[in-house]
């Protein structure tokens, strides 16, 4: 075996010893470094005859190439030795099922309100849309409610910057003013043939939506929903409202086991006013009356204010509140579950 057929094997030898890549770089600069064995050898061949350095020359280049394969070698050998050991330590069990992307659904309150929309939508009614920061004339004045009711107090409202002392702004307490929006503009709409006596299409709006108010326990929410209803025409009368609600609460909980009955109240923007109270004959809330709602045949000042005659407009107005109806759907006992954003709580209704 000549010299550099030794030097080849012993490369090939201290290659295979390397254990990781930093010991093969330490292992190719004894052999192909700048002070290296084969550079060396290279170094050596200037002071050779131009003959004998050809040919020389030719056998080291072959001895250096047979040492950069058997590098290449090993350093390809390591690399797929880091990548099995990286496979083994990330390996899946593909028996397993997979992890399935988790799909959302309807918060329940939202269901409740698609609900009331879809069913009411049924008998005629359109929804309307309005600000959640209203303006004190559309959610108090317009609804004939005295300056100094509680309801105006700071106690019960929140109240905005950004108002003035005549015209304050505050989160709206009720959905009532998108009702008086919507009929106002439903009657400027309609002025010509108001004005010349004919029949004008009647107002047939509800209106759900978010509201406010300062008050939190396991019933009540600083935010909360309300839905709002009214309907004004020319012959439109209690004996309509009590049909309406009778039905719109029998399709709501899909039953047609229940009963209804209007206590007194006072409302200032309905005269007279009532309570609506239902009650299951069978069921976890058999024999109890629940209220449900407040309703009433709509003041004469809330008709002027919608631009219209109290002597020839009559109509009914109800309010309701989706989140108690979604308790009542759905069984459950405390109002801040809606708003508590825990997961566990909301798969139950997807």
């Amino acid at each position: 075996m000549n010299e550099l057929e030794a030097l080849v094997r012993s490369a090939q030898t201290s290659f295979a010893d390397a254990a990781t890549p930093a010991d093969l770089e330490n292992a190719k600069a004894l052999f192909l470094g700048k002070s290296g064995r084969i550079t060396e050898l290279m170094k050596g061949l200037a002071a050779l005859p131009v003959e004998e350095k050809k040919t020389r020359g030719a056998v080291i280049n072959t001895a250096k190439q047979a040492i950069e394969a058997a590098l290449n070698a090993r350093r390809q050998a390591l690399a797929d030795e880091e990548l099995d050991r990286q496979l083994k330590a990330e390996a899946l069990d593909v028996s397993l099922p997979g992890r399935r992307r988790g799909e959302g659904g309807l918060h329940p309150v939202s269901l409740t309100l698609e609900r009331i929309e879809g069913i009411f939508g049924s008998m005629g009614f359109v929804v309307a849309d309005g600000p959640e920061i209203e303006t004190d004339w559309f959610n108090f004045t317009a609804l004939n409610t005295p300056e100094d009711h509680p309801a105006r107090s700071m106690h019960d409202t929140f109240y905005v910057e950004g108002g003035s002392e005549a015209s304050p702004l505050l989160l709206r307490t009720h959905t009532s003013p998108m009702q008086i929006r919507h009929a106002v503009q439903h009657v400027k709409r309609y002025r010509a043939l108001i004005d010349a006596g004919q029949a004008m299409p009647e107002i047939r709006v509800i209106a759900p939506g978010r509201t406010y108010r300062v008050d939190s326990d396991a019933t009540h929410s600083p935010m909360f929903h309300q839905c709002e209803g009214l309907w004004v025409g020319e012959n439109v009368s209690f004996k309509d409202l009590k049909v309406v609600f009778t039905d719109f609460c029998r399709a709501f909980f899909e039953s047609d086991d229940l009963v209804l009955r209007f206590r007194p109240s006072f409302f200032p923007f309905t005269e007279p006013s009532a309570e609506i109270d239902i009650q299951f004959q069978s069921g976890p809330n058999a024999g109890h009356w629940l209220e449900v709602s407040g309703a009433g045949q709509v003041h004469p000042n809330v008709i002027r204010n919608m631009g219209l005659d109290p002597e020839r407009f009559i109509g009914f107005a109800f309010g309701m509140g989706p989140d108690r109806l979604t308790m009542l759907r759905y069984g459950v006992n405390d109002l801040r579950l809606f708003f508590d954003g825990d997961i566990r709580f909301l798969r139950q209704f997807q």
